[in-house]
């Protein structure tokens, strides 16, 4: 829809408008034909800051609220009415309700990641725009689905990597692809971030405020139970909502690791190894199981032939770090560690937050700084309006490719989940595997991470998945038809993602 048409369409839409509570919105608005009307979806958490985004900019204005849980949706009204001046956005459970209103032009998700592709499917389909977090989709067929959607039905579509539009990150990038650190075929994201344990795995209520089915969606209906202690955001350590932090910080780090790189496509292959390891150690109780599913302390090494990217996972505590080259290149030896390497043939660059990176020469010695942040819903307005889907920072096609290298990653770590190594043992596999990196200090590494925070790998080792050969172009293991079928899942009726060729 060009942009006359969609003034021309909000013109004649007053009666839309108004079933949406919104009458407030066409009595007051100074110019309500300059305004896209949003839905945000999931409003907890990261859904605060969509909200927030989209009230701060003159552009949008909010009309729905929607989310599973009545109290949090009720209480983000009031906050939002409050912002709008009196401009008081409808709450709603069920996001189809949002959807088929002709009002809303764009559909914004912080959901959980099992609910992410379907939220946006669905958008599309009733052509609204979409702005879905990362990572982008749950599995790898949902991911392509998404692209299929956003062009069979000429959406714009961003994914919430907001680096992409952090003026820092873009000018690092430049600099390193016009040579500024030499030839650069590898990168090394890293998550070192503390996640203490989520509490032991039992049979607690679910809140009384929240639709478990409408919550639970796509996913497979575990009512009346929920296994973790704390309902909201520990689902990210549960594999039927979440993807751990592989899938959780990670998209934002191989994300920058593949723009960086040049790499556009999945990988040829990866292999995984790790464990949920250390809060045994922490709660001093052999006995106790952590909620958690997912893995806390994970390394996944991705082949991209003549290039190559490698993840780390650390939950357990970062403080004092022995990783010398690591805490020069952060200048940290002290705390959490996020961010991206890139090593040159002469020198390395790393993004060290989300709006600073540093050139480094051979001998380390700074080069030069790039700091700025950067508008990343703002930049999705404007190509919402400009209709040009180059326009946007991070397209859902870079949001798929990104969110692969966690699937995959955490595919193979599934599949070898039950196959638990000795040090020495995970030492003889990982020196046959031919990487750019060398995997065998990386393991070492996380060896030494693993038992400086009292993990007694002799009773609980660490866990070796296969290496995997991947088909990149046809999205299969050809070699696997177990890990095949993990590019994909089981879903309830009423909520299935259609695959690609069906939406």
């Amino acid at each position: 829809m060009s942009r006359i048409n969609r003034r021309r369409f909000l013109g004649t839409s007053v009666a839309a408008a108004a079933a949406v509570s919104a009458a407030p919105y066409l009595a007051q608005a100074k110019s309500p034909n300059e305004k896209l009307g949003v839905a945000v979806v999931g409003v907890r958490g990261r859904g605060g800051s969509h909200l927030s985004a989209y009230l701060a900019d003159p552009r949008t204005v909010v009309l729905y609220v929607v989310d599973a849980d009545e109290k949090v949706g009720q209480d983000r009204c009031k906050k939002v009415a409050e912002k709008q001046k009196g401009i008081q956005p409808k709450y709603v459970r069920d996001m189809r309700e949002a959807f088929r209103d002709d009002a809303v032009d764009i559909v914004s998700t912080a959901t959980p990641n099992h609910w992410h592709a379907l939220v946006g499917i669905w958008a599309m389909q009733a052509n609204k725009d979409a702005y879905i977090e990362k990572p982008v989709c749950h599995e790898i067929a949902e991911g392509r689905a998404l692209v299929t959607a956003a062009r069979k039905y000429k959406r714009m579509c961003q994914v919430g990597t907001q680096c992409r539009s952090s003026q820092a990150v873009r000018d690092a990038v430049q600099f390193m692809q016009e040579g500024g650190i030499g030839d650069v075929r590898f990168a090394r994201g890293l998550c070192y971030k503390r996640r203490k344990s989520i509490g032991p795995k039992g049979d607690y209520p679910i809140p009384g405020s929240v639709d478990f089915n409408l919550w639970s969606g796509p996913a497979l209906f575990t009512d009346p139970r929920c296994t973790r202690p704390q309902f909201h955001y520990d689902w990210h350590w549960q594999r039927l909502y979440g993807n751990g932090d592989l899938g959780n910080q990670g998209p934002h780090q191989t994300d920058i690791a593949r723009w960086g790189l040049g790499i556009s496509v999945h990988p040829i292959s990866v292999v995984s190894y790790g464990g949920r390891l250390g809060y045994q150690a922490e709660k001093h109780d052999d006995s106790f199981v952590d909620a958690g599913d997912t893995a806390n302390t994970e390394v996944s090494i991705y082949d991209y032939g003549d290039k190559c990217i490698v993840f780390e996972t650390r939950g357990l505590s970062v403080n004092d770090s022995a990783d010398e080259e690591l805490n020069k290149l952060f200048r940290s030896t002290h705390g959490n560690k996020i961010g991206v390497v890139f090593y040159g043939s002469n020198g390395y660059l790393v993004q060290a937050s989300y709006s600073h990176c540093i050139a480094y020469d051979k001998d380390m010695n700074v080069v030069k700084e790039f700091k700025g942040g950067g508008d990343h819903f703002g930049n999705f307005i404007g190509a919402c309006i400009s209709r040009k889907a180059e326009d946007l920072n991070a397209d859902v096609l870079e949001g798929h490719y990104s969110a692969g290298i966690s699937h995959l990653g955490n595919i193979s770590y599934y599949l070898g989940e039950p196959n638990k190594v000795s040090a020495d043992e995970a030492r003889k596999v990982i020196s046959g595997i031919k990487s750019l990196d060398d995997n065998v200090k990386t393991l070492d590494r996380t060896i030494k991470h693993l038992t400086d925070n009292g993990v007694d790998l002799a009773k609980y080792p660490i866990s070796m998945g296969p290496l995997l050969k991947f088909d990149p172009e046809n999205e299969v293991f050809p070699d696997s038809p177990e890990a095949t079928k993990l590019i994909t899942r089981q879903y309830r009726d009423g909520f299935v993602c259609p695959t690609a060729d069906k939406v």
